[in-house]
């Protein structure tokens, strides 16, 4: 079930190293309805403070940054946060994405390319408390 126009919007925490995909990330949230950008992160250690700060519902974690990667934040970020839901975003095709995503613990993977308001609707519907 997709949140009402009365429940409280959907809070997303973009994670990415590159200012142009939270850019667009930023756009596509504001854009679809009941969800709310809470804040960004250009990097894993950001990432940690600001979901500890924030408590998103919905973490948006960039597979490759340096210093600590997608996978280790999302490892971290589902371990201290099980209510959050992760999902690990990439340029990437799936046969090129480096080991370790399916067992970080987040919800799934997918393509930068494919990321827009449907995709948005469809992880929190499939991954949010609605289909616990």
């Amino acid at each position: 079930m997709l949140p009402s126009s009365r429940e409280t919007p959907v809070g997303v925490l973009v994670v990415d190293d590159q200012l142009v995909f939270r850019e667009a990330a930023r756009e596509v949230i504001e854009a679809t309805t009941n969800f709310e950008l809470l804040g960004e992160a250009a990097s894993g250690e950001q990432a940690i403070a600001a979901v500890a700060e924030l408590y998103p519902d919905l973490v948006l974690v960039d597979v490759r940054m340096p210093g600590m990667d997608g996978i280790a934040t999302a490892t971290r970020i589902c371990r201290d946060h099980p209510t959050s839901v992760v999902v690990l975003i990439t340029i990437d095709e799936p046969p090129d994405v480096p080991g370790g995503v399916g067992s970080c613990g987040a919800a799934e993977l997918v393509r930068k390319r494919d990321f827009g308001p449907a995709l948005l609707r469809r992880v929190w519907t499939a991954y949010g408390p609605a289909a616990a």
